[in-house]
């Protein structure tokens, strides 16, 4: 199916909607405790699988409108509703915090056993929308690779050592303002290894 083109905010909404809602049902339910099935759930766990089917929900309409997910998108979905369905299934909230470990860590791997073998595999992802110099790419590469597994590291001791409450406040805010953050410090190497022609209007 050949990629179409939606406006920017319907597609921002689609994609960080499903994480929003998650932050606000979390705020109204965590303190309130839910008998299903002769089993208590705390509220993060109710709110855990309600976010799955949004999420994937989200993702549909996303691929029917555009024709096309993003390989991250389509892990992130897939580790959501693994861990996600583990959450529910022990009752036990930490398999849903670990799961930002592992993508962040996977992502880490995957681009570090590509710089070993001397290539960006960040470039077979993103080369689409960011046309960049083999160096470049290089270079990116590596950055990334150390930024993913700092924020692996970082999810750890958050979720061992602190509150769900801050867990879930850095987990929606925190992350991804420290990947923006990241990427806006990368301006001006990505300007100087920009392969886009000179004369591009």
């Amino acid at each position: 199916m050949a990629e179409k083109k939606i406006s920017q905010g319907l597609k921002s909404a689609l994609e960080l909607g499903p994480v929003l809602l998650f932050f606000v049902a979390y705020l109204k339910m965590k303190e309130e405790v839910y008998l299903i099935g002769g089993t208590e759930y705390s509220g993060f766990i109710v709110v855990t699988a309600l976010f799955v089917p949004l999420l994937l929900l989200s993702m549909g309409i996303l691929w029917k409108l555009t024709g096309k997910l993003s390989r991250m998108q389509v892990l992130t979905a897939f580790m959501v509703i693994f861990f996600g369905g583990l959450t529910v299934y022990f009752n036990d909230e930490k398999f849903f915090k670990i799961k930002t470990t592992i993508v962040y860590g996977f992502f880490a791997s995957m681009l570090g056993i590509g710089l070993l073998l001397k290539r960006s595999w960040l470039e077979y992802v993103m080369d689409d929308f960011l046309p960049l110099k083999p160096e470049g790419w290089m270079i990116l590469t590596k950055r990334l690779t150390a930024m993913f597994a700092a924020l692996a590291i970082a999810n750890e001791l958050v979720w061992r050592f602190m509150s769900t409450d801050a867990w879930v406040k850095i987990e929606t805010f925190g992350f991804p303002a420290a990947l923006f953050v990241f990427f806006m410090l990368q301006a001006g190497m990505l300007q100087r290894y920009s392969d886009e022609p000179e004369d591009a209007a």
